[in-house]
């Protein structure tokens, strides 16, 4: 069975050209799934997974949540206005006594640049970024990726115009570094 390079994903930048190619090659296999009448499958069964939303979200926590739930994983939605974030208690705390409920993987969405990266080293999980700040948003841009491949074939020798607020936008900068890979 084939592995990803990385135990987390945090950004394009850490994923090799294989690790993208694998991703799409099981999103093809998943894409198979969706068109079921039943729709789920047992690959995360047992896994627990908390997803994390420092930042308002819609599109990005209901596509995590709803692929979640597809791939019979136990999920634990978690909201920083509801929470004693908002007394002052820390990322890494907060984490930790998520994780302290026996969480196996975070999903992190959170307005600051690096948390994804700092929280993989400093809890007992796996991180997935699900946006932080003006840095990545890798599952975005793998989305839009595989959606341009599934249009356009091979991306290779492709030229992609990305409009926008580019600088700041930490969706142009995962795009950018998946298309050029």
């Amino acid at each position: 069975m084939n592995k990803l390079s990385v135990n987390h994903l945090l950004g394009i930048r850490y994923l090799t050209k294989e690790d993208i190619n694998l991703i799409f090659e099981t999103a093809d296999h998943f894409k198979e799934v969706i068109n079921r009448p039943i729709k789920k499958v047992p690959s995360l069964r047992d896994i627990t997974i908390a997803n994390l939303f420092f930042e308002n979200s819609t599109r990005t926590k209901l596509s995590f949540e709803i692929a979640e739930k597809r791939l019979s994983a136990d999920i634990l939605n978690f909201s920083s206005s509801s929470s004693s974030v908002t007394k002052g208690e820390t990322l890494i705390d907060t984490v930790n006594n998520i994780l302290s409920m026996k969480v196996d993987m975070v999903v992190i969405r959170h307005p600051n640049p690096g948390a994804a990266d700092f929280l993989s080293k400093h809890v007992d999980a796996k991180i997935v970024n699900a946006g932080d700040g003006a840095h990545e948003h890798p599952t975005q841009a793998l989305l839009d990726a595989f959606s341009i491949r599934e249009k356009f074939g091979d991306l290779k020798g492709k030229n992609v115009v990305i409009v926008g607020d580019i600088l700041h936008s930490r969706v142009a900068l995962s795009n950018i570094f998946c298309l050029q890979k």
